[in-house]
């Protein structure tokens, strides 16, 4: 079978223009799974050939047949799990990009922390008793969205008062580190065994950055609290020097997999969420095991794309890539579940 056999398809939502443009510049027919409020703004782009709307995103198991018959291969992005959680996912039967198995390691703070030390990443404190916590923490409920589901707290006492209104009870408690949050975009490929730094980028969330614009004095009695939910992305260039050691990160992030989850692992696009301290030290705080939104920057490629192709690449093009590359070597089962 040639890739025109396949239609590529994902979610009207987080990546899905990149993820179906690159699909298109790689020669795939393209399907959008939609909403009636999200129908009319897709239909504006003339790279998507074809439309299945639902009245929720609730209501995809219901297509999924249909999605099968059309011999479709599913692109998951953040939506996926945030609109139909961790259990469909796991119990689609449609063709689908990426290890199935990774998704139970994303979705458990405590796995991913596991995750991440037996990779030798250096990841923030982490409080199990209350009254350890003397200085700024993050709180972070499981699941969490975007950055929503976060909250600050200056100390033990303030933790205790917010905590009451969090409205959820599997969280986790992370020291509060101060420096330049970065977002670093990955591509690893089974078939080549290759990783990839494809983009990096930072986020604006509200209201953290607008607060960091008023000076101290200025915030004395507003009484506004910090919230982290993400409204838009900004691209960012990393140091050279410091770009071999998130190449490094990735590298043993992608080894450990292999033992710790099974042996495919995980592969193709992730993203270590980091914060660069003073030191100028790496320290990841989560990582996103699929395309993330802030490689929709990147839609015409990156300077770092630039540097592996020499057409524009995205993060969306660079998964179409690989399963082309797939069909071609018949290795679809290196990639799909």
């Amino acid at each position: 079978m040639k890739n025109k056999d396949y239609i590529i398809a994902t979610l009207g939502s987080h990546s899905a223009l990149q993820i179906l443009k690159g699909a298109k510049d790689e020669g795939f027919k393209t399907l959008i799974i939609t909403t009636p409020d999200r129908t009319e703004f897709y239909k504006t782009f003339p790279f998507i050939d074809e439309f299945i709307e639902i009245p929720s995103f609730a209501e995809f198991p219901k297509i999924e047949n249909e999605l099968i018959e059309k011999n479709v291969i599913l692109i998951p992005h953040g939506s996926f799990v945030a609109y139909l959680g961790v259990g469909v996912n796991k119990n689609m039967k449609v063709m689908y990009y990426g290890n199935k198995h990774v998704l139970d390691w994303e979705e458990d703070r405590q796995k991913q922390r596991e995750w991440m030390q037996s990779a030798k990443i250096n990841v923030p404190k982490q409080f199990k008793n209350t009254d350890e916590i003397g200085y700024p923490v993050i709180v972070k409920s499981y699941g969490a969205a975007g950055g929503k589901g976060y909250f600050y707290a200056r100390n033990k006492a303030d933790y205790e008062n917010k905590v009451q209104q969090m409205g959820s009870n599997k969280f986790i408690i992370q020291e509060y580190v101060i420096g330049v949050p970065l977002y670093v975009h990955y591509f690893y490929s089974p078939i080549t065994k290759k990783l990839e730094i494809m983009s990096i980028d930072r986020r604006y969330e509200t209201n953290v950055d607008s607060l960091g614009r008023i000076p101290l004095s200025g915030q004395e009695g507003l009484e506004i609290e910090p919230s982290y939910v993400v409204v838009g992305n900004a691209p960012l260039v990393l140091r050279e020097a410091m770009l071999i050691d998130a190449y490094e990160m990735g590298l043993r992030v992608i080894e450990t997999s292999k033992k710790l989850i099974d042996p495919r692992g995980l592969f193709g696009a992730f993203c270590l969420e980091t914060v660069i301290s003073q030191d100028q030290k790496f320290h990841v705080i989560e990582i996103s095991c699929r395309i993330v939104a802030g490689t929709n920057l990147f839609t015409n490629g990156s300077p770092y794309s630039w540097l592996y192709y020499d057409i524009p690449m995205s993060t969306g093009r660079r998964i179409a890539r690989e399963i082309k590359e797939a069909i071609e070597k018949d290795k679809l089962d290196l990639v799909l579940d």
